[in-house]
């Protein structure tokens, strides 16, 4: 089964915006975590996705492969240094992250592909 992570993150956007009208304090603090945790002091941008991108690996988490693979492809980020972060993944994580490291690798080919 070959997953659609444009179509995966653009579901999850749907229903996170819904998740804004049903919990909008929860989604308020969500966010003000993650601009607090993204801003960049010593690491760059690039640096910081890379990471998540790890620990998205890790936690198995199809929609964190989609948002941070699109952004590292936004960021510039080359499939040498997607790969050598999926190789620390793995090593981190093991056989599941094995199969998860090989999805991210398909996210971010979708999200680097030229635009038709």
């Amino acid at each position: 089964m070959t997953k659609d992570y444009k179509g995966i993150i653009g579901d999850i956007s749907a229903y996170t915006a819904e998740l804004r009208k049903l919990i909008p304090e929860t989604m308020n603090g969500f966010g003000a975590m993650a601009k607090a945790a993204t801003q960049t002091k010593t690491l760059d941008e690039k640096t910081k996705e890379l990471i998540a991108l790890a620990l998205g690996v890790a936690a198995r988490c199809d929609g964190c492969l989609g948002f941070h693979t699109k952004t590292l492809a936004r960021l510039g980020a080359t499939r040498e240094e997607i790969g050598e972060v999926l190789g620390m993944a793995v090593y981190m994580g093991g056989g599941p992250s094995l199969m998860y490291a090989a999805d991210a690798l398909r996210a971010f080919d979708q999200f680097s592909a030229p635009q038709t």
